[in-house]
């Protein structure tokens, strides 16, 4: 989502200051903008719940316009932005979700400058209420982002803020926009072949038997519930490691924690499945590693439907569609009404309807497993 940055058109007669100078103040200012942005971003998704339409939020970026703000390109890029979240939000309509009302803070973690740039690290926190909760639907989702944002200070010293980029594995926030390009499906690269799930609803009746493999599911949802922003210290944490990051180490701690028994052996076969704070095999930190162990072990099956999935199951995405899986979490709660809500890590976020990742990532390739 970083624009480039444009080479500012001074005069040869300009006066131009010595290097700026960042002070506690100006890094304050930073992180009011960096909130102002993802704040903006994260009401786009908010309608108006007197009249049902999209609602009508000032932009906070646009009151700032002294020594610390955007630059023109990325206020452009900004309103792209807003633009394509507005059609999301009309998607997740569509599809019966719906957001009354949101909050994002945004903390600055780090700030480097070098000469006459600043490259300043965040984590943004956020949470939006579903509209209308009703029966056991749960009444929040949520999640923390971890972005870096650049700044280019002009010819007078002040800051303007050339680009955004989030720093987690994937686009995996609601109120991120950026998305892999779509490529052509090829082969698959091991064993054995997962079936893709449809993302239409509604879906035929799949009811799970609770009982019969003897796990606790509800102990899976309140393992994810637990560690979804903060992270268990009997486990390593791969965030930041590339190939999916924490997703899939995350749920395999929480399938542990209802009940999924180690199978041991040489960590790179795909047919072992373990993990610890010293050493965890392929299958329990892999996206590709995990569905080819769960599939051959046959401790789950293929839904024909994401709709159909419930607690503990597991949902996978190949989100540009070239047969690698990139991502996967697991549901820790099912509404009454049948929809699903997914919890992970990278980006970490907890209770985010199936609905919404369908309306994010209409051409990724989803895998839904019962467990």
């Amino acid at each position: 989502m970083a624009a480039g940055i444009a080479l500012p058109n001074w005069s040869a007669g300009a006066a131009i200051t010595d290097d700026p100078t960042v002070d506690s103040a100006t890094k304050a200012t930073f992180q009011r903008l960096a909130d102002a942005v993802f704040a903006d971003r994260t009401q786009s998704l908010v309608g108006d719940a007197r009249s049902g339409h999209q609602a009508s939020h000032p932009q906070r970026t646009s009151g700032f316009t002294g020594k610390v703000r955007l630059s023109t390109s990325q206020s452009r890029q900004e309103g792209s932005t807003l633009g394509e979240l507005r059609a999301r939000k009309s998607r997740l309509a569509r599809l019966g979700e719906k957001y009354s009302g949101a909050s994002t803070s945004v903390a600055l973690d780090a700030t480097k400058v070098k000469g006459r740039h600043a490259t300043v690290a965040v984590t943004e926190t956020t949470t939006l209420t579903y509209e209308k909760a009703r029966g056991n639907e749960p009444k929040t989702t949520g999640f923390q982002a971890h972005h870096e944002l650049t700044f280019q200070a002009d010819h007078k010293g002040d800051w303007q803020l050339t680009g955004v980029r989030n720093t987690d594995d994937g686009y995996l926030a609601v109120n991120q926009i950026s998305e892999p390009p779509v490529t052509p499906p090829t082969t698959p690269g091991g064993p054995p072949s997962a079936s893709g799930s449809a993302t239409s609803r509604p879906a035929p009746a799949k009811p799970k038997n609770f009982t019969a493999t003897g796990y606790d599911y509800q102990a899976m949802a309140a393992y994810a519930a637990k560690y979804w922003n903060r992270y268990n210290p009997a486990y390593p944490d791969f965030s930041g490691a590339g190939a999916g990051g924490d997703c899939t180490n995350f749920v395999s701690q929480s399938l542990k924690a209802g009940g999924w028994k180690h199978a041991p052996g040489y960590a790179t076969d795909f047919h072992k499945w373990f993990g610890n704070s010293e050493i965890q095999s392929h299958s329990f930190v892999g996206v590709n590693e995990f569905s080819w162990f769960a599939l051959s072990s046959k401790r789950v099956t293929s839904l024909a439907n994401v709709y159909q999935m419930d607690v503990g199951d597991v949902l996978q995405l190949d989100f540009d569609r070239d047969g690698s899986k990139d991502h996967s979490m697991i549901v820790t709660k099912r509404s009454q009404q049948g929809m699903p809500y997914v919890t992970y890590h990278s980006t970490n976020t907890y209770n985010r309807s199936v609905a919404s990742l369908v309306a994010s990532y209409p051409y990724a390739t989803y895998y839904a497993y019962r467990t």
